[in-house]
């Protein structure tokens, strides 16, 4: 049996933490990379908001709720590379 913390640390920032880094990754992605590749960029760098998730979640030493914050962070993610994508390919559309 645990002893339950008396003041548990917030993990939402964990959760943010691997928001920011997708947003910077995507942003990073989509001005250096070639349209062409983008969307390959994209995967390997949502695989590691995957991993960096992980590392995050795991170092709060918590296993309430590590499922949701797990699945909190991926799919935040996940939509926030998406829409920074969807900016990037709206760009490619229109003439320079």
């Amino acid at each position: 049996m645990t002893i339950p913390e008396l003041a548990p640390r917030r993990t939402f920032g964990g959760v943010v933490a691997v928001w920011v880094v997708a947003a910077v990754a995507a942003v990073v992605i989509g001005v250096f990379s070639p349209p062409e590749w983008r969307s390959a960029w994209v995967t390997v760098a949502l695989g590691g908001c995957l991993v960096l998730a992980f590392a995050i979640q795991l170092a709060y030493g918590r296993s309430h709720r590590f499922t949701q914050r797990m699945a909190a962070s991926i799919l935040g993610a996940l939509v926030t590379m998406g829409l920074i994508g969807f900016g990037f390919g709206l760009a490619t559309l229109v003439p320079a």
